[in-house]
């Protein structure tokens, strides 16, 4: 049964149960339209992570919202496809097996939050336990602490409601065979107690050759009321994670992933999978210290165990001219393998205190925050780079024969081996060991911001952000000799913000933040010698904006910014070190909210002029990017869908070549009420076939995306 013959099928049986439904009761419950003007569907409002009272209309930065009732109804499935909808982000390869976003220009896979608090092993966040998800475009150590250096993601949990229960029940299925299940039960125990408990499952399947996915993730969440304005949430969750890793395509001579081999998963099942397993503890008790002066104290706790193992195309040889340079006579096309084994264990416990207070002297209205926090992470790293052929010259890669087939029962038989000779490889993660780390991370911090109300159109907001970083490691060599690292930091970090309203409806602001990043990288996988006496990485960001309140709750906003970055970089590997300076320049706009009682709309564009210092094009910083998303009621029992996400060209390396073509893909959707507690779903993908490559990691690993496909699912609550 061929794409559209399953989406056809599929379809029918969607109308049919539909239309039984039109001849019941008509007296059931309404869909309720989004962000509509006396709907009860309200706006999402900022969370406290931000650490900020001022409502979204007037945050001084570039940021985006997407309730949890918004992402069910695009059919959002992932983070990444979050940031598909999201204005000035996309998304990058993550290598198969991680969140990884490029906001305004940069690569990150640090700077997730959740709660605020730093989220950042790699690995894939579900959506099952969000509330909503805010991404936060520009630099802002205040809120994001160490990082951010573009901007942050941070989602929110859903907690324990008191004085309610109810229980929601979710399943899809798609026509590639995969299947999600979600459960939402949140349980009244008292009149000031609540247990939530949020649980997922899934099986993932995909249009390649060879993919499968399993995922299970369970969250309880306590609230208690303690009385006199007192509240207590504790959280536990538990995620278990295995899929398969697909690097993707190579790249051709035109520098453009070659579509003849669309289909092609150059891999091996049992070389290419990732595991993550992780557990994490939160406690949150909330306060009132004075009338108008609350305070919080937070603990958390994860504890993660995170492998991905790995083989990908390094090399593709597609002519004879290619083919002969590496010795091999034959015009039959090769290509080449490199690959490794990574492990990452890692605790991270965080404290911090904080208190909340508006008071006022003479006409100004203050609203302060002040915190203090400490954060203490053990983060253990290995990596093992593949060892097909210990007697070559260059053992970790070695060249195969083309063929869709999937490599297996271990790398070589019957294969083409290095420099062009018939040989048996074989393959193993054991004696090529690129490095092996202990580290143990401590962060201070000290943070103090003012919200200063001047009058009833004039707000301003300065804070500055204290912290002392002390990272300490023991690297081992080939050797096992023991090399013992550290390094120490002090950082200030300001922000200011004018808002002025300029109307009712019109509102006006100019910003500035700043941000730092230790040289040694993301993961806190990297530390030389040498960089005890290397300054931090520093992120400056300058943006002007507005937004305007227009009918029926649409609201335009638009900002220009300028991103200064100061770089350390080593372009010898001599341990003589540089600051690259670049500065990254753009604009986004976004349009959302009703046009119309029935129709609700999100739409951006974002411009970026990103460029290194050597003045090429910053990698996976396309220079246009927009998304649109229509929801439109047309009956109180039946709403559809419309989104358009559009790409434009985008380097995968350094230079001019290669690239990510340009694309277009179009989604729509339907929902039916069908029952007083039952809806039913139905999301299509890419409804035109396009294909196109959303994103990459590096040269020869540019990912395919997935043709039309549609999306099954059934809600019920009781």
């Amino acid at each position: 049964m061929n794409t559209y013959t399953k989406l056809g099928a599929g379809l029918m049986a969607t109308l049919a149960l539909s239309l039984s439904s039109f001849g019941d009761d008509h007296s059931k419950p309404e869909l309720s339209p989004l962000n509509v003007v006396g709907s009860n569907a309200d706006e999402p409002t900022l969370s406290s992570g931000l650490k900020s009272s001022l409502p979204i209309d007037s945050y001084p930065q570039g940021i985006s919202v997407l309730s949890a009732e918004q992402i069910k109804l695009q059919g959002l499935k992932s983070l990444g496809d979050v940031i598909d909808y999201t204005p000035g982000v996309n998304n990058s390869q993550g290598e198969g097996h991680r969140d990884a976003a490029v906001i305004r220009g940069v690569r990150t896979t640090q700077d997730f939050y959740r709660d605020g608090i730093r989220d950042d092993v790699q690995y894939y966040r579900p959506l099952y336990n969000i509330e909503q998800v805010e991404v936060v475009r520009g630099p802002n150590a205040l809120v994001s602490g160490f990082g951010g250096a573009y901007g942050f993601i941070n989602r929110v949990s859903k907690k324990g409601v008191v004085g309610e229960s109810f229980n929601s029940f979710s399943a899809s299925v798609d026509t590639f065979g995969e299947t999600v299940y979600q459960m939402d039960n949140n349980i009244e125990l008292s009149d000031n107690t609540a247990l939530r408990i949020n649980m997922y499952g899934d099986n993932l399947e995909n249009h390649r050759d060879y993919y499968y996915g399993d995922s299970f993730g369970v969250n309880p969440t306590l609230r208690m009321n303690l009385g006199d304005g007192s509240t207590l949430d504790l959280s536990y969750e538990y995620i278990n994670q295995e899929r398969f890793i697909d690097r993707g395509i190579p790249t051709g001579l035109d520098g453009r992933p070659v579509e003849s081999l669309k289909d092609y998963v150059f891999a091996d099942p049992s070389e290419n999978f990732s595991n993550h397993e992780a557990n994490f503890f939160k406690a949150i008790y909330e306060h009132e210290i004075a009338d108008g002066l609350t305070g919080k104290l937070a603990f958390s706790h994860s504890d993660q165990d995170k492998l991905y193992k790995n083989v990908y195309v390094s090399g593709y040889f597609f002519s004879p001219a290619a083919l002969n340079a590496q010795g091999f006579t034959t015009a039959a096309l090769r290509i080449e393998l490199d690959g490794y084994v990574d492990t990452t264990q890692r605790n991270s416990t965080i404290f911090s205190y904080s208190i909340d207070g508006e008071f006022e002297t003479g006409s100004m209205v203050h609203n302060v925050f002040a915190a203090l926090e400490y954060t203490s992470t053990e983060n253990n790293n290995d990596r093992y780079n593949a060892d097909f052929d210990p007697t070559a010259a260059n053992e970790d890669e070695a060249i195969f024969a083309l063929s869709r087939t999937l490599l297996s029962g271990g790398f070589g038989a019957g294969q083409i081996g290095n420099q062009g000779t018939d040989v048996t490889l074989s393959n193993n993660y054991t004696s090529n060991r690129a490095d092996l780390t202990e580290g143990d991370l401590s962060v201070f911090s000290l943070t103090l911001q003012d919200e200063i109300s001047f009058n009833e159109s004039l707000d301003l907001i300065v804070g500055a952000r204290f912290d002392n970083m002390e990272y300490d490691v023991n690297s081992f060599s080939s050797a096992n000799v023991v090399t013992p690292l550290s390094d120490s930091d002090d950082t200030i970090s300001p922000r200011i913000g004018v808002i002025y309203d300029v109307t009712e409806m019109a509102t006006i602001y100019a910003s500035y933040s700043e941000s730092f990043a230790p040289v040694a990288g993301d993961q806190y996988a990297s530390l030389k010698a040498d960089f005890t006496n290397i300054d931090p990485n520093s992120f400056e960001n300058t943006e002007f904006g507005f937004r305007y309140d227009l009918l029926n709750g649409l609201t335009l906003s638009a900002s220009y910014f300028i991103i200064d970055s100061s770089v350390a970089d080593d372009p010898n590997d001599d341990g003589l070190y540089e600051f690259y300076h670049s500065e990254t320049t753009g604009f986004e706009v976004q349009l959302q909210g009703s046009l119309t009682d029935n129709w609700f709309i999100s739409a951006g564009y974002a411009s970026l002029d990103a460029e290194d210092p050597d003045g090429d094009r910053v990698r996976e910083a396309p220079e246009n990017m927009l998304s649109v998303w229509n929801n439109y009621t047309v009956t109180d029992r039946f709403a559809v869908n419309l989104g358009v996400v559009y790409q434009d060209d985008s380097q995968i390396g350094s230079g001019t070549s290669p690239i990510l073509p340009a694309y277009t893909r179009v989604d729509v959707g339907a929902t039916m009420l069908v029952t007083d507690n039952t809806t039913i779903q139905l999301n299509v993908e890419n409804v035109t076939d396009e294909l196109y490559f959303p994103h990459s990691h590096s040269t020869h690993q540019a990912s395919v995306g997935a043709p039309v496909h549609a999306t099954f699912g059934i809600t019920s609550s009781f």
